[in-house]
Protein backbone atom coordinates (compact mmCIF):
# COMPACT_ATOMS: atom_id res chain seq x y z
CA UNK A 1 0.00 0.00 0.00
CA UNK A 2 1.38 3.48 -1.27
CA UNK A 3 0.17 6.65 0.35
CA UNK A 4 0.80 9.82 -1.86
CA UNK A 5 1.34 12.90 0.37
CA UNK A 6 -0.27 16.25 -1.15
CA UNK A 7 1.71 19.47 -1.03
CA UNK A 8 0.20 20.33 1.90
CA UNK A 9 1.30 17.32 4.03
CA UNK A 10 4.80 17.49 4.89
CA UNK A 11 7.28 15.42 2.64
CA UNK A 12 8.99 14.57 5.70
CA UNK A 13 6.45 12.27 6.37
CA UNK A 14 7.58 9.73 3.36
CA UNK A 15 10.63 9.34 5.85
CA UNK A 16 9.12 8.91 9.03
CA UNK A 17 6.43 6.32 7.86
CA UNK A 18 8.57 4.10 5.83
CA UNK A 19 8.18 1.58 8.10
CA UNK A 20 4.77 1.29 7.85
CA UNK A 21 3.89 2.52 4.44
CA UNK A 22 7.21 1.23 1.81
CA UNK A 23 6.72 2.62 -1.22
CA UNK A 24 4.76 6.19 -0.26
CA UNK A 25 5.90 9.37 -1.67
CA UNK A 26 4.95 13.25 -1.64
CA UNK A 27 3.43 14.99 -4.89
CA UNK A 28 6.91 17.11 -4.92
CA UNK A 29 9.17 13.85 -5.93
CA UNK A 30 6.87 13.76 -9.15
CA UNK A 31 7.04 17.70 -9.96
CA UNK A 32 3.51 17.51 -8.97
CA UNK A 33 3.58 20.12 -6.14
CA UNK A 34 2.45 22.96 -8.41
CA UNK A 35 -0.04 21.26 -10.22
CA UNK A 36 -3.81 21.23 -10.14
CA UNK A 37 -5.76 18.86 -8.20
CA UNK A 38 -7.08 16.66 -11.71
CA UNK A 39 -3.46 15.90 -12.35
CA UNK A 40 -2.17 14.42 -8.91
CA UNK A 41 -5.71 12.92 -8.58
CA UNK A 42 -4.53 11.21 -12.00
CA UNK A 43 -1.14 10.51 -10.72
CA UNK A 44 -2.32 8.58 -8.37
CA UNK A 45 -4.69 6.57 -10.21
CA UNK A 46 -2.18 5.53 -12.97
CA UNK A 47 0.18 4.30 -9.90
CA UNK A 48 -2.11 2.90 -7.58
CA UNK A 49 -1.58 5.35 -4.51
CA UNK A 50 -4.03 6.64 -1.69
CA UNK A 51 -3.98 10.21 -1.40
CA UNK A 52 -3.25 11.93 2.07
CA UNK A 53 -4.24 15.31 2.16
CA UNK A 54 -5.88 18.14 4.17
CA UNK A 55 -7.47 19.50 1.11
CA UNK A 56 -11.65 18.87 0.60
CA UNK A 57 -11.22 19.10 -2.93
CA UNK A 58 -10.13 15.05 -3.16
CA UNK A 59 -12.99 14.48 -1.32
CA UNK A 60 -15.22 15.93 -4.04
CA UNK A 61 -13.29 14.95 -6.67
CA UNK A 62 -13.93 11.17 -5.42
CA UNK A 63 -17.27 11.89 -5.14
CA UNK A 64 -17.63 12.83 -8.45
CA UNK A 65 -15.42 10.18 -10.15
CA UNK A 66 -15.32 7.23 -7.63
CA UNK A 67 -12.47 5.50 -6.80
CA UNK A 68 -9.21 4.72 -7.26
CA UNK A 69 -7.41 6.19 -6.04
CA UNK A 70 -8.93 6.47 -2.36
CA UNK A 71 -8.51 8.84 -0.34
CA UNK A 72 -7.43 10.15 3.43
CA UNK A 73 -8.65 13.15 4.31
CA UNK A 74 -6.29 14.70 7.53
CA UNK A 75 -8.66 16.90 9.23
CA UNK A 76 -6.49 18.04 12.29
CA UNK A 77 -6.37 21.57 10.96
CA UNK A 78 -2.93 23.42 11.01
CA UNK A 79 -1.08 20.73 12.92
CA UNK A 80 2.50 19.81 12.90
CA UNK A 81 3.97 16.81 11.05
CA UNK A 82 5.02 15.09 14.02
CA UNK A 83 1.11 15.46 15.35
CA UNK A 84 0.46 13.99 11.75
CA UNK A 85 2.72 11.47 11.53
CA UNK A 86 1.12 10.27 15.38
CA UNK A 87 -2.61 10.61 13.37
CA UNK A 88 -1.44 8.19 10.51
CA UNK A 89 0.29 5.62 12.73
CA UNK A 90 -2.68 5.57 15.27
CA UNK A 91 -4.70 4.79 12.53
CA UNK A 92 -2.51 2.66 10.26
CA UNK A 93 -5.22 -0.58 10.23
CA UNK A 94 -7.98 2.34 9.37
CA UNK A 95 -5.72 3.22 6.13
CA UNK A 96 -5.05 -0.62 5.43
CA UNK A 97 -8.55 -1.36 5.55
CA UNK A 98 -9.54 1.58 3.63
CA UNK A 99 -8.48 -0.40 0.42
CA UNK A 100 -10.98 -3.39 -0.04
CA UNK A 101 -13.94 -1.37 1.76
CA UNK A 102 -16.55 0.17 0.13
CA UNK A 103 -15.48 3.56 1.66
CA UNK A 104 -14.22 6.30 -0.98
CA UNK A 105 -12.48 8.42 2.03
CA UNK A 106 -10.87 7.81 5.50
CA UNK A 107 -11.28 10.90 7.71
CA UNK A 108 -8.90 11.87 9.92
CA UNK A 109 -9.45 14.10 13.07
Amino acid sequence: MKLLFDQNLSHKLVDRLSDIFPNSSHVKTYNLSKEDDHAVWKFALENDFIVETQDSDFYDLALLNGTPPKIVWIRSGNSSTKYIEELIRSNTLSIQHLIPSQKICLELF
